[in-house]
Protein backbone atom coordinates (compact mmCIF):
# COMPACT_ATOMS: atom_id res chain seq x y z
CA UNK A 1 0.00 0.00 0.00
CA UNK A 2 1.23 3.48 -0.84
CA UNK A 3 0.16 7.04 -0.08
CA UNK A 4 -1.88 6.90 -3.31
CA UNK A 5 -4.24 4.32 -1.83
CA UNK A 6 -7.35 5.07 0.23
CA UNK A 7 -8.76 2.31 2.46
CA UNK A 8 -12.55 1.99 2.51
CA UNK A 9 -14.14 -0.21 5.17
CA UNK A 10 -17.72 -1.38 4.68
CA UNK A 11 -19.75 -2.66 7.63
CA UNK A 12 -23.25 -3.79 8.48
CA UNK A 13 -24.94 -6.69 10.19
CA UNK A 14 -25.42 -9.93 8.32
CA UNK A 15 -28.41 -9.75 5.96
CA UNK A 16 -28.21 -5.95 5.77
CA UNK A 17 -27.30 -5.84 2.08
CA UNK A 18 -23.58 -5.19 2.37
CA UNK A 19 -22.69 -7.86 -0.21
CA UNK A 20 -24.51 -6.23 -3.16
CA UNK A 21 -23.26 -2.82 -2.04
CA UNK A 22 -19.69 -4.14 -1.92
CA UNK A 23 -20.14 -5.54 -5.43
CA UNK A 24 -21.39 -2.18 -6.66
CA UNK A 25 -18.43 -0.36 -5.13
CA UNK A 26 -15.92 -2.93 -6.41
CA UNK A 27 -17.32 -2.62 -9.95
CA UNK A 28 -16.16 1.00 -10.02
CA UNK A 29 -12.91 1.41 -11.99
CA UNK A 30 -11.21 3.23 -9.12
CA UNK A 31 -12.14 0.68 -6.42
CA UNK A 32 -10.58 -2.73 -5.71
CA UNK A 33 -12.57 -5.20 -3.64
CA UNK A 34 -11.12 -8.38 -2.17
CA UNK A 35 -11.53 -11.16 -4.75
CA UNK A 36 -10.55 -14.80 -5.05
CA UNK A 37 -10.03 -15.16 -1.32
CA UNK A 38 -11.81 -18.50 -0.91
CA UNK A 39 -13.52 -17.24 2.26
CA UNK A 40 -17.18 -16.45 2.86
CA UNK A 41 -18.31 -13.42 0.85
CA UNK A 42 -14.65 -12.37 0.45
CA UNK A 43 -14.84 -10.77 3.90
CA UNK A 44 -11.52 -9.52 5.16
CA UNK A 45 -11.95 -10.55 8.78
CA UNK A 46 -11.64 -14.21 7.72
CA UNK A 47 -8.19 -13.58 6.24
CA UNK A 48 -6.43 -11.75 9.07
CA UNK A 49 -5.03 -12.80 12.43
CA UNK A 50 -4.77 -9.46 14.23
CA UNK A 51 -8.19 -9.04 15.84
CA UNK A 52 -10.58 -11.82 16.95
CA UNK A 53 -12.99 -13.19 14.37
CA UNK A 54 -16.77 -13.12 14.76
CA UNK A 55 -16.95 -16.69 16.00
CA UNK A 56 -14.90 -15.69 19.04
CA UNK A 57 -17.85 -13.55 20.13
CA UNK A 58 -20.65 -15.98 19.31
CA UNK A 59 -20.91 -15.26 15.60
CA UNK A 60 -24.04 -14.16 13.73
CA UNK A 61 -26.69 -12.48 15.86
CA UNK A 62 -24.48 -12.37 18.94
CA UNK A 63 -21.13 -10.70 18.35
CA UNK A 64 -22.13 -7.10 19.11
CA UNK A 65 -23.30 -8.14 22.58
CA UNK A 66 -19.70 -8.87 23.56
CA UNK A 67 -17.84 -5.88 24.97
CA UNK A 68 -14.59 -7.21 23.55
CA UNK A 69 -15.92 -7.00 20.00
CA UNK A 70 -16.20 -3.21 20.25
CA UNK A 71 -12.71 -2.06 19.35
CA UNK A 72 -11.72 1.60 19.74
CA UNK A 73 -8.66 3.82 19.56
CA UNK A 74 -7.73 2.51 23.02
CA UNK A 75 -7.17 -1.03 21.74
CA UNK A 76 -3.70 -2.44 22.45
CA UNK A 77 -3.94 -4.09 19.03
CA UNK A 78 -3.16 -0.74 17.40
CA UNK A 79 0.50 -0.90 16.43
CA UNK A 80 2.39 -0.20 13.19
CA UNK A 81 3.23 -3.88 13.01
CA UNK A 82 -0.41 -4.92 13.19
CA UNK A 83 -1.34 -2.41 10.53
CA UNK A 84 1.28 -3.99 8.29
CA UNK A 85 -0.04 -7.48 9.13
CA UNK A 86 -3.59 -6.55 8.16
CA UNK A 87 -2.48 -5.06 4.86
CA UNK A 88 -0.28 -8.07 4.15
CA UNK A 89 -3.29 -10.37 4.67
CA UNK A 90 -5.49 -8.39 2.28
CA UNK A 91 -3.02 -7.13 -0.31
CA UNK A 92 -2.82 -10.34 -2.41
CA UNK A 93 -6.57 -10.12 -3.09
CA UNK A 94 -6.73 -6.46 -4.14
CA UNK A 95 -5.95 -4.96 -7.53
CA UNK A 96 -3.26 -2.61 -6.29
CA UNK A 97 -3.40 -0.53 -9.47
CA UNK A 98 -6.68 0.97 -8.20
CA UNK A 99 -6.51 3.87 -5.73
CA UNK A 100 -9.39 2.80 -3.44
CA UNK A 101 -9.06 -0.49 -1.54
CA UNK A 102 -12.32 -1.92 -0.16
CA UNK A 103 -12.63 -4.33 2.78
CA UNK A 104 -16.07 -5.57 3.83
CA UNK A 105 -16.77 -7.29 7.17
CA UNK A 106 -19.88 -7.20 9.42
CA UNK A 107 -18.00 -6.15 12.55
CA UNK A 108 -16.63 -3.02 10.88
CA UNK A 109 -19.95 -1.62 12.07
CA UNK A 110 -18.59 -1.51 15.63
CA UNK A 111 -14.86 -1.24 14.89
CA UNK A 112 -14.75 2.15 13.19
CA UNK A 113 -12.77 3.87 15.91
CA UNK A 114 -10.15 1.13 15.89
CA UNK A 115 -9.87 1.12 12.10
CA UNK A 116 -9.61 4.91 12.00
CA UNK A 117 -6.78 4.91 14.51
CA UNK A 118 -4.95 2.07 12.76
CA UNK A 119 -5.48 3.63 9.32
CA UNK A 120 -5.96 7.41 9.88
CA UNK A 121 -6.86 8.30 6.29
CA UNK A 122 -9.44 5.53 5.85
CA UNK A 123 -13.21 5.88 5.38
CA UNK A 124 -16.05 3.86 6.89
CA UNK A 125 -19.33 3.17 5.07
CA UNK A 126 -22.10 1.48 7.06
CA UNK A 127 -25.32 0.02 5.67
CA UNK A 128 -28.30 -0.54 7.97
CA UNK A 129 -31.61 -2.31 7.37
CA UNK A 130 -34.89 -2.58 9.28
CA UNK A 131 -34.24 -4.44 12.57
CA UNK A 132 -37.11 -6.91 12.21
CA UNK A 133 -36.28 -7.72 8.58
CA UNK A 134 -32.61 -8.33 9.43
CA UNK A 135 -33.59 -10.46 12.40
CA UNK A 136 -36.08 -12.58 10.46
CA UNK A 137 -33.54 -13.06 7.67
CA UNK A 138 -30.89 -14.07 10.21
CA UNK A 139 -33.19 -16.39 12.15
CA UNK A 140 -33.02 -19.07 9.47
CA UNK A 141 -29.30 -19.43 10.25
CA UNK A 142 -30.00 -20.13 13.90
CA UNK A 143 -29.74 -23.75 15.12
CA UNK A 144 -32.93 -25.56 16.09
CA UNK A 145 -31.70 -25.75 19.68
CA UNK A 146 -27.91 -25.58 19.94
CA UNK A 147 -25.15 -25.22 17.33
CA UNK A 148 -22.09 -27.42 16.86
CA UNK A 149 -20.10 -24.73 18.67
CA UNK A 150 -22.41 -24.96 21.65
CA UNK A 151 -24.35 -21.75 21.00
CA UNK A 152 -28.01 -21.81 21.93
CA UNK A 153 -30.61 -20.64 19.44
CA UNK A 154 -31.26 -16.90 19.62
CA UNK A 155 -34.97 -16.09 19.59
CA UNK A 156 -36.34 -13.36 17.33
CA UNK A 157 -36.52 -10.82 20.16
CA UNK A 158 -32.89 -11.58 20.99
CA UNK A 159 -31.84 -10.95 17.40
CA UNK A 160 -33.70 -7.63 17.39
CA UNK A 161 -32.00 -6.70 20.68
CA UNK A 162 -28.64 -7.54 19.07
CA UNK A 163 -29.50 -5.21 16.16
CA UNK A 164 -30.03 -2.35 18.59
CA UNK A 165 -26.90 -3.14 20.58
CA UNK A 166 -24.82 -2.98 17.40
CA UNK A 167 -26.38 0.17 15.98
CA UNK A 168 -26.47 2.03 19.26
CA UNK A 169 -22.75 1.28 19.58
CA UNK A 170 -22.27 2.79 16.11
CA UNK A 171 -24.33 5.82 17.13
CA UNK A 172 -22.13 6.40 20.16
CA UNK A 173 -18.98 5.92 18.08
CA UNK A 174 -20.10 8.31 15.33
CA UNK A 175 -18.98 11.44 17.19
CA UNK A 176 -15.41 10.06 17.21
CA UNK A 177 -15.31 9.21 13.50
CA UNK A 178 -14.00 11.72 10.99
CA UNK A 179 -14.87 9.79 7.83
CA UNK A 180 -18.23 8.03 8.28
CA UNK A 181 -21.12 7.61 5.84
CA UNK A 182 -24.24 5.71 6.93
CA UNK A 183 -27.09 4.76 4.62
CA UNK A 184 -30.21 2.63 4.85
CA UNK A 185 -30.76 -0.42 2.68
CA UNK A 186 -34.34 0.64 2.03
CA UNK A 187 -33.20 4.00 0.63
CA UNK A 188 -30.53 2.28 -1.44
CA UNK A 189 -32.92 -0.06 -3.24
CA UNK A 190 -35.56 2.66 -3.64
CA UNK A 191 -33.13 5.23 -5.10
CA UNK A 192 -29.87 3.48 -5.99
CA UNK A 193 -28.64 6.27 -8.26
CA UNK A 194 -29.07 8.93 -5.58
CA UNK A 195 -27.69 6.84 -2.71
CA UNK A 196 -24.67 5.68 -4.69
CA UNK A 197 -24.06 9.27 -5.76
CA UNK A 198 -23.84 10.22 -2.08
CA UNK A 199 -21.19 7.54 -1.56
CA UNK A 200 -19.40 8.73 -4.70
CA UNK A 201 -19.21 12.27 -3.29
CA UNK A 202 -18.22 11.04 0.16
CA UNK A 203 -15.30 9.02 -1.21
CA UNK A 204 -14.37 11.52 -3.91
CA UNK A 205 -14.73 9.09 -6.82
CA UNK A 206 -14.52 10.74 -10.22
CA UNK A 207 -17.34 8.83 -11.93
CA UNK A 208 -20.69 7.33 -10.80
CA UNK A 209 -20.83 3.96 -9.04
CA UNK A 210 -22.60 1.31 -11.19
CA UNK A 211 -25.92 0.20 -9.71
CA UNK A 212 -26.41 -3.12 -11.57
CA UNK A 213 -25.96 -5.25 -8.42
CA UNK A 214 -28.62 -3.39 -6.42
CA UNK A 215 -31.87 -5.34 -6.73
CA UNK A 216 -35.21 -4.48 -5.03
CA UNK A 217 -37.76 -6.87 -3.57
CA UNK A 218 -35.46 -8.82 -1.25
CA UNK A 219 -37.41 -7.93 1.92
CA UNK A 220 -40.87 -8.98 0.77
CA UNK A 221 -40.93 -12.47 2.27
CA UNK A 222 -39.73 -11.23 5.64
CA UNK A 223 -42.21 -8.37 5.70
CA UNK A 224 -44.96 -10.90 4.95
CA UNK A 225 -43.75 -13.11 7.80
CA UNK A 226 -43.80 -10.17 10.21
CA UNK A 227 -47.29 -9.18 9.07
CA UNK A 228 -48.56 -12.74 9.52
CA UNK A 229 -47.41 -12.72 13.15
CA UNK A 230 -50.10 -10.14 13.89
CA UNK A 231 -52.81 -12.73 13.23
CA UNK A 232 -50.96 -15.91 14.19
CA UNK A 233 -51.44 -18.06 17.26
CA UNK A 234 -51.46 -16.56 20.78
CA UNK A 235 -47.75 -17.17 21.36
CA UNK A 236 -46.76 -15.68 18.00
CA UNK A 237 -48.93 -12.62 18.57
CA UNK A 238 -47.44 -12.15 22.02
CA UNK A 239 -43.90 -12.33 20.63
CA UNK A 240 -44.70 -9.64 18.10
CA UNK A 241 -46.34 -7.36 20.68
CA UNK A 242 -43.34 -7.73 22.97
CA UNK A 243 -40.94 -6.71 20.19
CA UNK A 244 -43.11 -3.70 19.35
CA UNK A 245 -43.27 -2.68 23.01
CA UNK A 246 -39.56 -3.04 23.68
CA UNK A 247 -38.14 -1.57 20.50
CA UNK A 248 -40.72 0.76 18.96
CA UNK A 249 -39.29 4.03 20.28
CA UNK A 250 -35.69 2.99 19.73
CA UNK A 251 -36.42 2.11 16.09
CA UNK A 252 -37.80 5.59 15.44
CA UNK A 253 -34.32 7.06 15.99
CA UNK A 254 -33.24 5.29 12.80
CA UNK A 255 -36.35 6.33 10.89
CA UNK A 256 -37.99 2.92 11.18
CA UNK A 257 -41.49 1.94 12.25
CA UNK A 258 -41.08 -1.34 14.11
CA UNK A 259 -44.62 -2.37 13.11
CA UNK A 260 -44.39 -1.43 9.44
CA UNK A 261 -41.10 -2.23 7.66
CA UNK A 262 -42.24 -0.30 4.58
CA UNK A 263 -42.40 3.01 6.46
CA UNK A 264 -39.38 5.32 6.55
CA UNK A 265 -39.08 8.64 8.31
CA UNK A 266 -36.36 11.16 9.12
CA UNK A 267 -33.51 9.56 10.99
CA UNK A 268 -30.39 10.10 13.01
CA UNK A 269 -27.93 10.02 10.11
CA UNK A 270 -30.05 12.01 7.67
CA UNK A 271 -27.32 14.56 7.10
CA UNK A 272 -24.55 11.99 6.69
Amino acid sequence: MTDQHHLVFLGGLHRSGTTPLARALASHPEVAGLTGTGVTEDEGHHLQGVYPKLRNYGGVGRFANAEGAHLTEASPLITPQNGDRLLAAWRPYWDMTRPYLLEKSPQNLIMGRYLQQQFPNSSLVVLIRHPVIVSLATQKWMPAVVSRRGHLRVALAGLVAHWFRAHETLTQDATFLRRLHVLRYEDLIANPVDELAKIQRFLGLETPIPNDSIQPGKSTQYADTWASMRSGGPLVRRRRREIERRFGQRAALYGYDISDPAARNEWLFEAA
